[in-house]
C-alpha cells in the first residue's frame, strides 16, 4: 500500500534580535507522467520568495525527501506557522 501524501507544510522562523523573518513551505504534487514532484518555497516573510521543484520517479522517494527537509528545518528553529483564516 503506498504511503499517503503529506499535507502541505508551512514553517516560519522569526528572530527579532537578528531581524530574521523567514518562511519555508513544502508540498507534493503528482505530475502528468505518473511521477511525484516536491515543491519547495522559501524566503523572507511578505515576499514571494524562491521556488524549487524536484521530480521523483515514485511517491515514496518524494515523501522521504519531504520528511528529511522538514526535520532539517525544524532542527534549525523553524516552527509550524499558524493556520490562516479562510
Amino acid at each position: 500500500m503506498p504511503k499517503p501524501e503529506p499535507e502541505p507544510l508551512h514553517l516560519r522562523r522569526i528572530d527579532a534580535a537578528r531581524n530574521m523573518r523567514r518562511f519555508y513551505a513544502l508540498s507534493t504534487q503528482p505530475t502528468l507522467f505518473g511521477e511525484m514532484s516536491l515543491i519547495r518555497n522559501w524566503g523572507r516573510i511578505c515576499t514571494s520568495g524562491k521556488t524549487m521543484v524536484q521530480t521523483f520517479d515514485g511517491s515514496a522517494e518524494a515523501i522521504e525527501a519531504f520528511v528529511r527537509l522538514e526535520r532539517a528545518k525544524r532542527r534549525r528553529g523553524y516552527a509550524v506557522a499558524d493556520k490562516r483564516p479562510s
